[in-house]
């Protein structure tokens, strides 16, 4: 079966391929090209965060858009060219990805610094990182040391990126297939205890859910009737206001576990959040995770740097951008 041989060869190159690129990551990478690299995307985030808190929630994002689609290269950040739309313009990222401007920042500091020297990738995760400590206090340790890529294409994150209408099976499917465990796919879903949603992503469970049940049943009624109080019935046309109301209402500033009691009290608000509870499995993760903060922050953290290690370019792979947005 020469075929079936060369895939498995194939496959076993590509995972060890990426097993090295990962494994060449490592905590203080610009200690000494770049000894203040992180203390000045640090500023940056600060800066912005303490203007506005839900940037924090959009930079933890951009960081998870970004290594869920070709890996954590910061090709999120690339702009279109002409007959070339870049990811960036995916709906998935149009209108509502935000932070841009913060690595723009933090990325013109570090060049008058230190030119071509540290990556816009390792800049998102480090300003993933610090996010996360300015709104949770929680904190970890960044290994660097990637590359930016060349390529961003419009429909990829279609492709990698799990929708808000996912189910429980998929969410687990989808992060399987960039090498996530169930518990580290539940721990980071909890990174929706900032941030907010736009109407139009979770419309369906309150107006159209089904021929049966106009509106999603697993909702709790009441918390249903507030938001249906924010959120009007999408207009046919589809052209009409798009509000956003926060992901967690206990306390949608601060990066904690009341995510996971919001779905044990079913005030999940995307079908990807509350469908953690359908199965006895996730459930019992949820639970545990509702009931310890402390312990919830302990796996969050090292959950953040198994997903910045997705997929990485190093050594002669990529490049180091001058300007974020273009390549070199």
């Amino acid at each position: 079966m020469p075929t079936l041989h060369f895939c498995l060869i194939f496959i076993i190159t590509i995972s060890t391929m990426a097993s090295v690129s990962s494994a060449l990551l490592k905590v203080n990478f610009y200690k000494t090209s770049c000894p203040s690299a992180e203390a000045i995307v640090n500023k940056a985030v600060n800066k912005a965060v303490s203007q506005n808190p839900g940037m924090a929630a959009g930079l933890i994002r951009m960081h998870f858009h970004d290594c869920f689609v070709r890996g954590c290269d910061a090709s999120v950040l690339l702009d279109s060219t002409l007959g070339n739309p870049a990811k960036k313009e995916n709906i998935a990222n149009n209108p509502s990805l935000r932070g841009y401007e913060v690595i723009d920042e933090a990325k013109a500091e570090l060049e008058a610094q230190c030119p071509q020297t540290v990556s816009c990738a390792d800049i998102i995760a480090f300003a993933a990182r610090d996010s996360a400590y300015k709104v949770g206090g929680i904190n970890y340790k960044v290994e660097s040391g990637r590359h930016d890529g060349r390529v961003s294409l419009i429909d990829e994150p279609t492709q990698n990126l799990p929708p808000p209408i996912f189910d429980a099976k998929q969410l687990e499917d989808n992060f399987a297939r960039k090498g996530l465990s169930l518990n580290e796919m539940v721990t980071l879903s909890g990174a929706h205890s900032i941030g907010v949603s736009h109407c139009s992503s979770f419309s369906t469970r309150l107006y159209t859910f089904n021929a049966t049940h106009p509106q999603d049943p697993s909702m709790d009624p009441n918390f249903a009737k507030e938001l249906k109080s924010k959120c009007l019935p999408p207009p046919s046309s589809g052209n009409g206001p798009d509000p956003t109301v926060p992901l967690d209402v206990l306390t949608p500033n601060k990066l904690d576990n009341k995510y996971y009691k919001d779905l044990k009290n079913h005030h999940g608000l995307l079908t990807s959040d509350q469908t953690l509870l359908s199965s006895s499995a996730i459930a019992g993760i949820v639970r545990n995770n509702a009931r310890n903060d402390a312990a919830w922050a302990n796996k969050f953290a090292p959950a953040m740097v198994k997903m910045g290690s997705i997929d990485v370019l190093t050594g002669k792979q990529g490049e180091v951008r001058k300007n974020c947005r273009v390549v070199n």
